[in-house]
């Protein structure tokens, strides 16, 4: 049970010092962060275009207390898609968003996140690409898909993301698999409470396979967020029983997590996209991914103790 007490950890200035300063974080850390600029994903971007890959790229940072420092991750995606641009790759490399580098979480959050998100959606679809909006703690759930609901008004192709350890997910799920919608579904990666969401794994995975089947029966574009081999091939049969052809959903898979899986869905002929994550602010999107899978924490656990 480390991962309430990782996820726990994410939010200590503390625990943030000592991992930051530790010898073998930067290892680690380099495995799932892609750089810290535009300039350094680049290359990255166009090499799994080249392997017949899409991304979806993540510009990381969650801890803003100003409606400047909410400005400058507006900024930030601004300035990645006018790179995206340059590259011409439209589809290939679409972009996800946490409301919270928006200014979700400040006085006026819901109306400053939607104000600060909308121009980065229309400059994405400018460029023929789209955003999804990512899921975050349950507390911000109901203006996250408010903002959505919003943004498709104008922007019908932005999607969002639910968590199948959330009880309210399968009733949210249901609203969300209509025509022209595109879902991202997940386990999750917050601490939940007990009140809100499934606490034991086979649960959470029964919960997954049930807001799937929602999905795939339904008439949007479901986007299987995970890494678990028995997940994915079940997503693989429920896509079947539905009729559903393979570039009529799609899988997506962490940057630098079971990367030969990646290639192997889409040597089948899979849409495969790898969430990307770059940028400064690492921190809170890195302890996450320990939480998530035991072997992820063994590796940094090796690491860290490494002295040079």
């Amino acid at each position: 049970m480390l991962g309430p007490v990782i996820l726990a950890a994410s939010r200590s200035d503390k625990m943030r010092r000592f991992i930051s300063a530790a010898p073998g974080t930067k290892q680690v850390v380099d495995r799932f962060i892609a750089g810290e600029t535009v300039d350094q994903v680049v290359p990255i971007i166009e090499d799994a275009a080249a392997k017949g890959l899409e991304v979806t790229l993540d510009v990381v940072g969650e801890d803003i207390t100003t409606p400047e420092q909410a400005a400058d991750a507006r900024d930030a995606y601004l300035e990645l898609v006018e790179r995206l641009k340059a590259l011409g790759l439209g589809t290939k490399a679409e972009m996800s968003v946490k409301l919270s580098m928006f200014g979700q979480a400040l006085d006026g959050g819901h109306e400053l996140a939607l104000a600060n998100v909308r121009p980065v959606v229309e400059a994405a679809a400018a460029i023929g690409t789209t955003v999804t909006l990512d899921a975050e703690d349950h507390t911000t759930l109901d203006s996250m898909f408010a903002i959505h609901e919003e943004l498709r008004k104008d922007y019908p192709q932005t999607g969002c993301v639910i968590q199948a350890y959330l009880f309210r997910t399968e009733e949210d799920a249901r609203r969300l698999a209509a025509a022209g919608s595109r879902v991202r579904i997940v386990k999750g990666a917050y601490k939940e409470p007990a009140s809100v969401a499934y606490q034991d794994k086979a649960e959470i995975d029964k919960a997954y396979v049930r807001i799937l089947r929602i999905l795939m029966e339904g008439e949007g574009y479901p986007m299987i967020g995970s890494h678990d081999p028995r997940l994915i091939a079940i997503a693989q049969e429920l896509g079947r029983k539905a009729g559903r052809k393979l570039d009529e959903y799609e899988f997506q898979m962490l940057y630098g997590i079971r990367s030969d899986e990646h290639l192997r869905l889409a040597a089948e002929g899979h849409r495969m996209r790898v969430y990307t994550a770059y940028g400064t602010d690492w921190y809170g999107y890195f302890m996450r991914r320990l939480a998530e899978k035991p072997a992820n924490l063994l590796f940094f656990g090796r690491s860290i103790l490494t002295k040079g």
